[in-house]
């Protein structure tokens, strides 16, 4: 946003930075009359009312329409924070209703301005039942297949966070903003404020990205063109072998079990970053399980090819991936399979953190959840191992009969270390258990696990 721009920008200053020039038309729902001063007969809410309509220029708290952000039509909806602190009433309710509904007829994208200070309390739970109505609507647009992206500004808060804020698809934060369900006023006296931010909420995964003003309508430009909707889209294609140095592999297959294993250890063959950046033109990061946790060895979002083209990607990055990984490549897989976007994995872990931690942060079940996301999916899943496929904590992010292995990988059902302990040979015989177990690139394909090799 540019230096002139107020800190807390209005409803509409927000719109204009979005669709500039392409500009926005509003909208407004069929006039449903308060009885005075509200539902609950709250004395001066009339002249509250007035007073804020007068200050801002606002009949209500939510601005919505639609308009055009970069090349990308879509449904804004923009919270006033002047007018009674962005709080949600029915009046509210009803324009966050319509705008849901407008972007599921118009089958649009949603885009969410969201500053508020939650339910407001001179409409008592009348107010508050409104998070009911914006939850349903969201529901039905989810159920449409379309996107919901929400921006959230200064401040976020109470229920306007836990509905159009939260429940968004992807949730982008504006720099320094109060963002949590918690208001200021409301929250213990010793509470963390860094645990109230913008960047404090991405650093526990409820929050996809910090984005700054003057980036705010390219990176919306780019998340809008992702998502979609589309038509049909082809599959991934699989990414081509990297050499260290980023030009294309020739070498040569390996002869024993023991040198695949070296070989996918080794610090100087190509890692996720490389294909990502290879493969891609724009990357868009999904971070965080929504669960409080993050993994920063599993890189997960949607990119877009040189031709402009969609993909979901789910990258392991060489680290035994946790819990919050796999549900974050599990929330991925499924956000991909509801817009139609082909997804793809690349997989490179030793195996499953299995740790103590990793244990009470379930890592059974958040495993599970991923195997579950990618069966039930759709929409093209492909898979490139691009370094060690160890156990079932590299297993659950492979697709099935669409699987491909880079020269410089191996997939075995464990590692050829503890295949060789458990069965109480000494180290010297791990070469002979690594041949026995036949995970070479060649061995995946003759086993029918691999399609083919890459590179």
């Amino acid at each position: 946003m540019p230096e002139e721009t107020p800190a807390r920008a209005t409803a509409r200053e927000m719109i204009a930075l979005l669709t500039g020039a392409a500009g926005f038309t509003e909208h407004r729902p069929p006039p449903s009359p308060l009885p005075p001063d509200g539902p609950l007969g709250w004395a001066g809410y009339d002249a509250a009312r007035e007073r804020a309509s007068t200050r801002t220029g606002e009949e209500e708290s939510v601005v919505y329409g639609t308009g055009v952000v970069g090349d990308r039509a879509c449904v804004l909806l923009s919270f006033e924070f002047g007018f009674l602190g962005g709080s949600l009433g029915r009046q509210t309710g009803d324009r966050l209703a319509a705008a849901y509904e407008l972007a599921r007829t118009r089958r649009l994208p949603l885009l969410a301005l969201v500053a508020t200070g939650g339910s407001r309390m001179q409409e008592g739970m009348v107010a508050l039942t409104q998070l009911q109505r914006v939850a349903a609507a969201s529901t039905r647009l989810r159920a449409a297949g379309l996107p919901q992206i929400a921006v959230v500004r200064d401040p976020t808060t109470g229920g306007g966070w836990a509905t159009a804020g939260a429940g968004a698809d992807v949730v982008l934060a504006l720099p320094g903003a109060q963002v949590g369900f918690a208001g200021s006023r409301v929250r213990p006296p010793d509470a963390d404020p860094y645990a109230y931010s913008a960047e404090g909420q991405l650093a526990v995964g409820q929050v996809d990205a910090v984005v700054p003003h003057e980036e705010l309508a390219a990176t919306l430009t780019h998340w809008l063109t992702a998502l979609g909707p589309h038509e049909d889209l082809p599959a991934a294609p699989v990414p081509r072998a990297l050499s260290a140095a980023g030009a294309e592999s020739a070498a040569p297959l390996p002869e024993t079990g023991r040198e695949a294993v070296a070989r996918a250890r080794d610090p100087r063959r190509p890692r996720a970053e490389a294909y990502l950046a290879d493969y891609f033109a724009v990357r868009l990061p999904l971070h965080g399980d929504r669960s409080g946790g993050t993994d920063p060895g599993l890189l997960c979002g949607f990119g877009l090819r040189p031709d402009g083209g969609p993909v979901a990607y789910v990258a392991q990055c060489g680290t035994a991936t946790r819990p919050a990984g796999y549900r974050t490549a599990a929330r991925t897989i499924r956000l991909a399979d509801r817009l139609g976007v082909p997804v793809l994995t690349l997989v490179d872990t030793p195996g499953a953190a299995n740790d103590a931690e990793a244990e009470r942060a379930g890592a059974g079940a958040a495993i599970a959840d991923t195997f579950a996301a990618i069966a039930a999916a759709h929409v093209p899943v492909t898979t490139l191992v691009i370094g060690e496929g160890g156990s079932g904590g590299a297993l659950a992010l492979a697709a099935p009969g669409n699987t491909h292995v880079t020269v410089d990988s191996y997939f075995s059902v464990i590692a050829p270390e503890l295949a060789a302990a458990i069965l109480k040979r000494p180290p010297s015989e791990t070469g002979a258990t690594a041949d026995q177990l036949r995970l070479r690139p060649q061995d995946l394909v003759d086993l029918g696990f691999a399609r083919s090799i890459v590179g």
